[in-house]
């Protein structure tokens, strides 16, 4: 069945059956020409998936029946934020959709020592705005269970404070690959529980300042090297994640 998954509220769910509004209804309706018979996936607030059929529609709401439960799981094993140095341009938002499809729960936008991007508050409110939408639209097409969470804007010291809510803090850092320690990120995955957090941080162009390394340190984070190559900024997060999903997955 191809279609894109559609994450409900809880209190959409009624008895045997939902209610879509909103912008997803109007995207159903107008967009996607969806009709009454029509087959939909719908997931609530706690990973629960259903195919459902489309039983009457009025434009501003649509009703549909649930049918069945999906019993595949398309969550990682693992809880996976990613905290990204702001990069230039439209970088992040590619960060964003790519690395929702291989199964990141969470980003933090990050604000550090090189980053050249620099938002102002009412900048950074329509950004996120927005980049919440990409990743619901990517969490809708990959049929993922959940819509990973787009944050504020973080400060540096404002990330430090939440390493204590993971169980593993990692840090992609070239220097360590150039010293040949490469172990870091696979041994993380050996130790890790299911359904434990890692958090792991991306710098932006310019890679993490020595500053910003020694508070990384400071504050329990690991240097984790990305094998023997330099990536770009925004292929960093997507190689985390395939391997993350290799070593727990297949």
């Amino acid at each position: 069945m191809e279609c894109n998954a559609n994450f409900l509220n809880n209190t959409q769910f009624q008895g045997d059956g939902a209610i879509i509004t909103g912008d997803d209804a109007h995207h159903m309706s107008r967009v996607m020409r969806m009709e009454p018979g029509d087959q939909i996936i719908v997931c609530n607030e706690d990973k629960a998936c259903h195919f459902a059929t489309i039983k009457q529609m009025n434009g501003q709401e649509i009703e549909v029946t649930l049918d069945s439960v999906i019993e595949a799981q398309t969550e990682l094993p693992i809880e996976v934020t990613i905290a990204h140095g702001l990069p230039k341009g439209d970088k992040f938002e590619w960060v964003i959709q790519k690395a929702t499809e291989c199964g990141a729960s969470e980003f933090i936008p990050l604000n550090m020592e090189r980053s050249v991007v620099k938002l102002d508050a009412k900048k950074a409110s329509k950004k996120v705005e927005r980049w919440n939408k990409i990743a619901k639209e990517a969490a809708e097409q990959s049929h993922r269970q959940m819509v990973p969470t787009v944050t504020d804007v973080y400060t540096f010291k404002q990330l430090l404070d939440r390493a204590s809510q993971y169980d593993v803090c990692l840090f992609a850092y070239e220097e360590t690959a150039k010293q040949g320690q490469l172990a870091q990120l696979k041994q993380s995955l050996r130790e890790i529980q299911t359904n434990g957090k890692m958090l792991v941080v991306v710098g932006p162009e310019g890679g993490i300042s020595e500053k910003e390394e020694t508070l990384l340190l400071q504050s329990g984070f690991k240097p984790c090297a990305l094998g023997p190559r330099i990536l770009r900024t925004e292929t960093a997060p997507i190689y985390i994640l395939s391997a993350i999903s290799y070593a727990l997955e297949l």
